[in-house]
């Protein structure tokens, strides 16, 4: 039976509504589909450090700021108390700095030829080896990331801070600091400023009473000693993690400390090294070695409870017993994937030393 007009108009009317509702639905899968492949793609880049740089760096900012570490000063025009909550107020703010000062790093890192071909055999899931996007696009992100990066130091009230995070990663990458010997002291500054930038950020919270304002820090000697004294965990002992890359270093010519000082001192500087780090932090907090040097936790006079004490105690024993563990390893398990896994435990026990502040406070 032929249809009338006015039946023939509403078919198309309602045929058209489905066309646009299938074209629009399309449109939104194809961009969910980019944002997210976007994403995988900038997750690729700093995967490999996010838990070695960003979050042990928010975990040393966030902690050392807390109440009663002795760290940091807040002088508040008007309120001197600081919360726990306040602090931790500010996490996202350090978490947003450590993330887009590695990405930037990562960035000018992994698009040079011969990083290329590193990671060919050392990391061939990381995107530009594995064909996801070109070294050229990748220098494009870069340019594009760095007055980003800028913006968001002055934004984040760390201009000069951050600005030298930036002069290190180019010293590192673009200078090629990353192939000489003294690359992991590059690190270790690296480290330290980012810590120190870290530390500034989560201390700097708003004043309870008002909120418009926030605190001017200052980081305490106490402050500086222990920040140094996790630089130099990163310098004696970080080249654990070459220990996994000999191949693909040596194919680029990277004079790293197993390559220029041979796999066996490497090993037994991690072993050694470790251990007294273990014992050097735990006496740190635990009072004599910084009585010893003069640097006392100005916040010490009240007394911690019993509970407090006990968990410290047990802070320090396990994050002994993880350095032991990570010498032992590094002397025994000497193949790629075990230096891989000796690698991530080391990660853990590096970790582990930012948070003996939660049991060591006084307040």
């Amino acid at each position: 039976m032929p249809l009338s007009d006015s039946e023939m108009i509403q078919r198309r009317i309602a045929g058209r509504y489905e066309t646009g509702g299938v074209a629009s639905t399309w449109t939104v899968c194809t961009v969910l589909r980019s944002g997210l492949a976007g994403l995988g793609i900038i997750w690729g880049f700093v995967s490999s450090d996010f838990l070695t740089f960003a979050v042990p760096n928010t975990l040393f900012g966030l902690v050392g700021a807390l109440p009663g570490t002795g760290l940091t000063q807040a002088d508040l025009s008007s309120d001197t108390s600081r919360t726990n909550a306040a602090v931790f107020y500010q996490a996202p703010k350090v978490l947003l700095f450590n993330f887009y000062s590695l990405l930037l790093f990562d960035l000018s890192n992994q698009h040079w030829p011969e990083s290329v071909r590193e990671d060919a055999v050392n990391k061939p899931w990381r995107p530009i080896p594995s064909g996801r996007i070109t070294p050229r696009q990748t220098q494009r992100l870069v340019m594009v990331l760095a007055p980003i990066a800028l913006g968001l130091n002055y934004m984040l009230g760390v201009w000069s801070q951050g600005l030298l995070v930036q002069v290190l990663s180019w010293y590192y990458n673009d200078l090629r600091g990353c192939d000489e010997v003294f690359r992991d002291a590059i690190i270790a500054v690296s480290y330290g400023l980012a810590n120190l930038t870290s530390l500034w950020l989560a201390a700097s919270s708003p004043n309870a009473s008002s909120p418009d304002q926030t605190t001017t820090v200052a980081i305490t000697p106490r402050g500086y000693l222990w920040t140094a004294m996790i630089s130099g965990v990163i310098l004696t002992t970080m080249h654990v993690q070459d220990l996994k890359d000999q191949e693909g270093d040596k194919s680029r010519n990277r004079k790293t400390v197993p390559l220029v000082f041979g796999d066996w001192f490497s090993r037994w500087a991690v072993a050694a090294f470790v251990p007294f780090w273990s014992v050097m932090c735990a006496a740190f907090w635990h009072d004599p070695l910084e009585s010893a040097l003069g640097v006392n936790n100005p916040y010490q006079e009240g007394s911690r409870s019993r509970a407090l004490l006990y968990a410290g105690h047990w802070m320090y024993i396990v994050q002994l017993i993880l350095g032991l563990l990570v010498a032992q390893r590094v002397l025994s398990k000497k193949s790629p994937r075990e230096d891989a896994n000796t690698w991530r435990l080391w990660c853990f026990w590096h970790s582990s030393l930012y948070a003996l502040p939660l049991v060591s406070r006084s307040k």
